[in-house]
């Protein structure tokens, strides 16, 4: 088919070009003098997009999923408690990691479309008056489900409940597109990845630890070796990585951190922000719904549910098929029930009215009832309004 793939998924995310060109370069000696000068600063300037000034920011050549593992087998001890709030399938998924690694794991099931309930968790966490529970593990971004939770409102409730629990967040489609505040927040893991805002091909894992949680790294004593923070903190302090990394990553992540300071986080959050609510304002003309209740729509990807009598594995089938458009599809329990557009990363106004157009064709051919235009014209009217003059 004539022209690019027009990539609309929460993740991988599309590159920028500027990025896959600092990516192609020939290998090196990492083992060089010359390596500090590639890596150190990266450590340093990622903590800038964690908001931390009192953290230590880490990179291993591996995915946010080996994130998740780091922040368990480095920080906590096994068979320690930890707490989570299971409203999609990746909070699911680190819950099983959890229960798979040896961890006893108290799992509350939330309505999907919801995010963390504050007032459940401040209460649980009151009755845990001999402090059993030794994390709580907060999704911050549901990427199943398009649905963001409160991080800061997390850490008002274990702060409500005088609670000495770590706070661990899953931040791997947020980071990078959502405000995050590392350190205002009280967040003692923050675990990312490179294919999301980050606008990079998978295979970084990106991390941030509190000092608290380094201090427990310490006397950790769960079996860890390659995800072992102890090598890694000895070896970055001169600027180096206990093992081989993944070079075309860290130039890539160069270039994409250049990229985000250019443009300004702050500026990139406010983008972000206009994307979202483009596409929920062209989810409402079409008559449809969002799977986030209000107060927890995600401003990287949204997640529409389709009506009962349709499927929504037929609308990306043709959305990909007649107009190769990628859509995310829905995950476990929503299956067939919604499809789910991304809007994160190397994305602006016009890209994402791609999108919503291509979405619009898929439906009607799909024989939903929608007026054709009306989505678009929706987004249109939004993105024309709250344009930078």
């Amino acid at each position: 088919m004539a022209g690019r793939n027009h990539l609309y998924i929460p993740g991988p995310t599309n590159v920028p070009h500027e990025v896959l060109s600092a990516m192609h370069v020939p290998m090196q000696d990492h083992r060089s003098a010359a390596f500090p000068l590639l890596f150190a600063p990266l450590l340093e300037d990622l903590k800038k997009v964690f908001g931390t000034t009192e953290g230590q920011a880490f990179i291993f050549p591996a995915t946010g999923t080996a994130g998740w593992e780091v922040a368990f087998t480095n920080v906590l001890n096994p068979g320690d408690k930890v707490i989570i709030y299971n409203f999609g399938q990746f909070s699911r998924l680190w819950s099983e990691m959890a229960k798979r690694l040896g961890f006893d794991v108290e799992v509350y099931r939330e309505e999907f479309g919801n995010g963390i309930p504050l007032d459940k968790l401040e209460a649980r966490l009151k009755e845990d008056t001999n402090h059993e529970i030794k994390a709580v593990l907060a999704t911050h971004n549901e990427t199943a489900t398009g649905v963001t939770s409160d991080i800061a409102g997390v850490r008002k409730a274990i702060n409500a409940s005088n609670h000495p629990a770590f706070l661990f967040v899953d931040g791997v489609s947020s980071i990078g597109c959502v405000d995050f505040r590392m350190d205002d927040w009280g967040v003692d893991a923050a675990i990312s990845g490179s294919q999301k805002g980050f606008m990079l091909p998978a295979g970084g894992a990106f991390l941030a630890f509190s000092q608290k949680a380094l201090k427990a790294v310490e006397t950790s004593t769960y079996p860890r070796c390659f995800l072992d923070l102890k090598d890694q903190i000895n070896q970055n302090a001169t600027g180096y990585t206990p093992y081989t990394p993944n070079l075309p990553i860290l130039y890539g992540l160069r270039k994409a951190l250049d990229l985000l300071f250019e443009e300004g986080l702050e500026n990139v959050y406010a983008r972000h922000y206009r994307l979202g609510e483009g596409v929920r304002r062209a989810v409402v003309a079409w008559g449809l719904e969002v799977c986030a209740e209000k107060g927890f729509e995600s401003n990287t990807v949204t997640a529409v549910v389709v009506p009962e009598n349709k499927d929504a594995r037929e609308v990306i089938a043709t959305a990909f098929n007649r107009y190769n458009i990628s859509l995310g599809g829905g995950l476990s329990e929503l299956a067939g029930k919604v499809f789910r557009i991304g809007h994160l990363g190397d994305m602006n106004d016009v890209s994402l009215l791609g999108a919503i157009a291509g979405v619009e064709m898929a439906l009607l051919d799909s024989g939903f009832d929608i007026k054709a235009g009306s989505g678009v014209a929706a987004a249109i009217e939004y993105y024309r309004s709250t344009a930078a003059k």
